[in-house]
């Protein structure tokens, strides 16, 4: 479901508000809301609270390309499967690097599981998917591929935008896509807001105490 909103928005605060204004079907069904770290999570605590569900994570993180640190050339989950983008060939990014990074992220992942806390089942349970845009879609598609073993009764992406290519990207993998605005010109996620604060570690893990 895409659903037209102005851009920029103010902030995560209020794209969270209004994806559970969309989401109002799962009220009271005890959904599980899996942001994916860390600049989704306000956006999940949010989403949990207004829905009556449970917030967790879904680790993933991106693979950087070689030349350009914020482009992600694919992306990686905390068990090691890797989803890389379908114009990898054309990023001037060797496997080498991308070996590299890999095991970087599933190390830095690894700590964050430890600090966050073990992770929630998810079969036979929806499970809404947060994040706070879709760049290239890569990092979403790695987590769904990750969640869809689990067997989830229904698989939700919520985001508030995301590019044309991304939404191709996952629609696949998921069951059912939330989307507030998919600009034409889509540049940056950070872009889409007005107000786009990097999320600490130590805010994170606040928020996903019960």
């Amino acid at each position: 479901m895409r659903v037209t909103v102005s851009l920029p928005l103010r902030d995560r605060d209020q794209a969270a508000h209004l994806l559970a204004d969309r989401l109002g079907a799962w009220r009271g069904r005890n959904p599980l809301v899996l942001a994916i770290p860390r600049g989704a999570v306000p956006m999940g605590r949010i989403l949990a609270d207004r829905l009556g569900g449970q917030l967790d994570v879904v680790l993933v993180r991106k693979i950087a390309s070689a030349i350009d640190p914020e482009l992600a050339v694919g992306a990686v989950d905390e068990h090691g499967n890797r989803e890389l983008a379908p114009w990898f060939h054309r990023a001037r990014t060797s496997m080498d690097w991308v070996e590299q990074q890999t095991s970087e992220q599933i190390a830095l992942m690894r700590q964050r599981r430890a600090a966050y806390g073990p992770a929630a089942p998810v079969a036979g349970r929806c499970a809404i998917v947060v994040d706070d845009g879709l760049a290239t879609g890569s990092t979403m598609a790695a987590a769904l591929r990750a969640l869809r073993v689990q067997q989830p009764e229904r698989l939700v992406v919520a985001v508030p935008v995301a590019s044309r290519e991304a939404l191709a990207l996952i629609a696949p993998l998921c069951d059912e896509t939330v989307c507030l605005a998919v600009p034409p010109d889509f540049t940056a996620v950070s872009r889409c807001y007005e107000d786009f604060p990097q999320v600490e570690d130590a805010a994170a893990i606040a928020l996903l105490r019960p």
